[in-house]
């Protein structure tokens, strides 16, 4: 299902590990999938809460959690700069999906990285 926030339909989600070569494109593109799947969660789900978005997004932060095995295997590794990135992901969805007061830390609390 396509996205239909208009704000998120074109955004160029992790466009910044795109354009940094330590991050291997093909991996940067499975990262994409998981915040395009979250933004496909958010719209069927349509959380009505902080809480219910939390636990949208706590899910798909364990998926980057996986993905995070990936990247160290192929000469990379979510390094500072990249948790940064991800995380700020993470705070435009919620924002752009109308929850202006996620708390950005809570967002991605499951992190491992």
């Amino acid at each position: 299902m396509p996205i239909t926030n208009a704000q998120l339909r074109t955004h160029e989600f992790l466009q910044l590990m795109y354009e940094d070569e330590y991050y291997p494109d093909h991996l940067v593109e499975l990262g994409k999938a998981i915040l395009v799947r979250l933004c496909e969660r958010i719209e069927a789900e349509q959380p009505g809460d902080l809480g219910a978005l939390y636990v949208l997004t706590h899910a798909a932060t364990e998926e980057f959690n996986d993905l995070e095995g990936e990247f160290c295997a192929g000469g990379s590794e979510f390094d500072t700069v990249a948790r940064e990135w991800i995380g700020e992901e993470f705070w435009i969805l919620a924002n752009a999906y109308g929850f202006h007061d996620a708390d950005s830390e809570e967002l991605i609390a499951t992190r491992e990285w």
